[in-house]
């Protein structure tokens, strides 16, 4: 998207206008810091749209009625923190097994439990990627400015509507409540852009949702317009009845992998920044990346050749890009806002061992300076 509309705003502020801006019509959460400008901000938005904002009463239900809006055929959207995910994560495993869109808005804080709620962190990566018991898998995409908060939230419905699921995006504390400048593209090209869900126009006797090809999502026709099907947890037939038969059961799993690790060049997207001649590769995302961006400009000129490799999908990782990376630089470090949840992935893709890492979990950010003595120390 070209940059061609300047917004002075917060990074919650700008997710919930993304959303809006991107068709969603329906709302369903519960506050929570520090995610609840989301909810604030789109709850003034929508009606003025003809949508609608609901604030249930607590975050299982927020997420209920957002797959039900899902269900109807509109666009949804739900947002909160940590330990909203957590109490989420049943009925976000129901939207992945029936295979129902909706985008979900993470800001990130301290935890687990309760933890630093008005402080920032990046705790939830590996909540991210299952968030729910069982196998499928995960679309997450994390914002690294303000302006991404907002384009990353508008690809996230893009991206539920073409592949069918939940589609996360993680903000921190950090972005979410940063206020200044962001670049972002016009409505009308936000809206020219808007890639609609598929949609079955034969003969309602010829329906099967999810009689679909093994590399492509469901096509689920809204609910109340003549086509006839069933939604449920269970494994399930073509036309999403419950079934234990060995095969359907196999290749339906199978399909909910399939059509999104058939279709990363659809999904990943990263930065790359000054890693031509680099020396010494740096990885991170989120809030952190614009930190390690300060670092590496600082060390450049002391004659230290840094560079960032910044992942924007998060998962499915750039596995085939990290491997290339891992060949080229001896020196690696991560750095996150953590213990090293990605960091495992990193040496996964990498096939090495030897990957350093810079990690904080006090609720506090890292300046440059943090990462300026780590690499020093490299």
């Amino acid at each position: 998207m070209s940059a061609t509309r300047e917004i002075i705003s917060t990074g919650n502020d700008l997710a919930a206008i993304a959303a809006v801006d991107a068709g969603c019509m329906f709302f369903g959460g519960y506050p929570i810091t520090p995610s609840s400008e989301v909810m604030h901000t789109i709850s003034d938005l929508l009606p003025k749209v003809g949508g609608t904002a609901i604030q249930m009463e607590d975050e299982i239900a927020g997420v209920a009625a957002a797959i039900g809006a899902g269900m109807a055929g509109v666009r949804t959207l739900t947002a909160t923190s940590g330990p909203g995910i957590s109490l989420k994560a049943e009925n976000l495993g129901l939207a992945q097994m029936a295979e129902v869109p909706m985008v979900v808005v993470n800001v990130m804080r301290g935890g687990p439990s309760t933890g630093l709620p008005t402080r920032v962190a990046q705790g939830d990566v590996a909540q991210a990627k299952n968030p729910s018991h069982g196998d499928y898998k995960s679309i997450t995409l994390c914002a690294g400015t303000l302006a991404e908060c907002y384009t990353e939230t508008v690809r996230a419905f893009n991206l539920a509507d073409r592949f069918m699921q939940p589609v996360f995006v993680l903000l921190d504390e950090t972005l979410g409540h940063m206020h200044g400048k962001a670049m972002l593209p016009t409505v009308e090209e936000v809206k020219a852009g808007i890639v609609p869900r598929k949609k079955f126009e034969g003969d309602p006797a010829d329906y099967r949702p999810y009689g679909v090809a093994q590399d492509e999502p469901a096509v689920l026709n809204p609910m109340f317009e003549g086509y006839r099907y069933h939604f449920t947890g269970l494994h399930h037939d073509a036309m999403g009845f419950p079934t234990e038969e060995i095969e359907t059961c196999r290749k339906l799993i199978d399909r909910l992998f399939r059509k999104v690790d058939e279709h990363r060049d659809e999904i990943e997207s990263n930065e790359e920044y000054m890693l031509d001649d680099a020396e010494i590769l740096l990885i991170g995302y989120g809030s952190a990346s614009l930190a390690i961006k300060e670092a590496v400009n600082v060390l450049r000129e002391e004659g230290i050749k840094a560079g960032l490799f910044r992942p924007i999908t998060i998962w499915p990782s750039p596995e085939e890009r990290m491997y290339e990376l891992g060949q080229k630089f001896d020196k690696v470090l991560v750095v996150e806002l953590n213990q090293g949840q990605y960091l495992e992935e990193v040496q996964r893709c990498m096939g090495r061992r030897d990957i350093n890492k810079l990690t904080k979990t006090n609720g506090r950010p890292f300046s440059p300076a943090d990462i300026i003595e780590k690499v020093k120390e490299l």
